[in-house]
């Protein structure tokens, strides 16, 4: 990017006119004493930083650039003040979600270099995001062909990936996760049982009770996975996410016995999303469940087998899951 764009906003003109003149040469500005003018230019434009005083009469700094994230939450926010209250400092970090606070007076070179680093931090999660973009752009044929090929092994696997992937990226969005790791679990939950590409078709369509070594087999689908994916070192944090989303959180899954946060975030969500999509899809040893019932089997080994946050936050967004997919099946 050329040139950053910054929202600058005090209601004293001086002031204004101070940071107006410190940073002009080097980024875009718009300037505002209202902060009420200036959310409005917030929902119009796009900026990659909001610079803000502390003490305005309209609303204070914080109340603003608190608005200013729920308006544009990848925009990196600082704060001016004079005051070093611990309670204003915690609420700017917790509320308004600021990136540094800047304390009056300040140096010119200072605050260009809060500020310098504050867009460099920017730059580095908007190319995280577009490396994600470009992954997916670039595996999109290759991912679909072999999801394709685990779909028509049979009929349990017929569009299970797609649905694994549909609850996981709703779970991650309601638990407001970045759009970097949204975007790799959403590569995770379609390649997440690529491995079972490597089971024997006999098992898969087995109505009997699996043997132990049968059961092992099915075991072997996360190994699989990374052994097929391994060698791809863009999909380096995607195969990550696939090879422990059969942990349990009390530690007694496999491949590797890790428990609780050790967990990474998108293994526990798609561990979640898959347990669902296997309870509602009928099979011939075992009569469908309705969503309900399904989340009620899941949360009875909640702790023991699934984060109990995962759960919550699916159980909140189940209602919606279900009316999303009930409009599709429709249209």
């Amino acid at each position: 990017m050329d040139r950053y764009k910054i929202l600058i906003v005090d209601d004293e003109p001086d002031n204004l006119a101070l940071l107006y003149r410190t940073l002009r040469g080097k980024y875009d500005i718009v300037k505002s004493t209202s902060p009420l003018a200036a959310l409005d230019i917030l929902k119009n434009d796009n900026f990659q930083g909001i610079l803000s005083d502390h003490k305005m009469p309209e609303m204070d700094g914080v109340e603003f650039l608190k608005r200013c994230y729920e308006i544009s939450p990848n925009t990196m926010r600082l704060l001016v003040t004079a005051y070093t209250d611990s309670g204003i400092l915690i609420d700017a970090i917790n509320y308004a979600k600021i990136y540094r606070y800047i304390k009056k007076p300040y140096n010119p070179d200072e605050l260009m270099l809060v500020v310098q680093n504050a867009l460099e931090y920017w730059q580095l999660k908007y190319d995280n995001v577009a490396l994600v973009r470009d992954l997916k752009d670039l595996f999109a044929g290759t991912v679909m062909a072999i999801v394709e090929a685990l779909d028509s092994k049979d009929s349990y696997t017929l569009g299970r990936s797609r649905r694994v992937t549909f609850y996981s990226v709703k779970i991650a969005k309601a638990m407001h996760l970045s759009p970097t790791t949204v975007g790799k679990i959403e590569l995770a939950g379609l390649l997440h049982d690529i491995g079972m590409i490597g089971v024997s078709d006999d098992i898969l369509a087995k109505v009997e009770k699996l043997t132990p070594d049968e059961y092992n087999e099915i075991k072997q689908h996360v190994n699989h996975s990374v052994k097929i994916l391994d060698d791809i070192k863009q999909l380096k944090d995607v195969v990550e996410i696939i090879k422990f989303h059969h942990e349990f959180y009390d530690g007694t899954g496999y491949p590797y016995g890790m428990k609780g946060e050790e967990i990474p975030i998108g293994s526990r969500i798609i561990a979640v999303a898959d347990a669902f999509d296997s309870l509602i899809t009928p099979k011939i040893y075992r009569n469908q469940v309705s969503p309900r019932e399904a989340l009620n089997k899941i949360k009875q080994v909640v702790n023991k087998q699934f984060d109990p946050v995962v759960v919550d936050c699916f159980e909140q967004i189940l209602p919606e899951i279900m009316r999303e997919l009930r409009d599709v099946e429709k249209s």
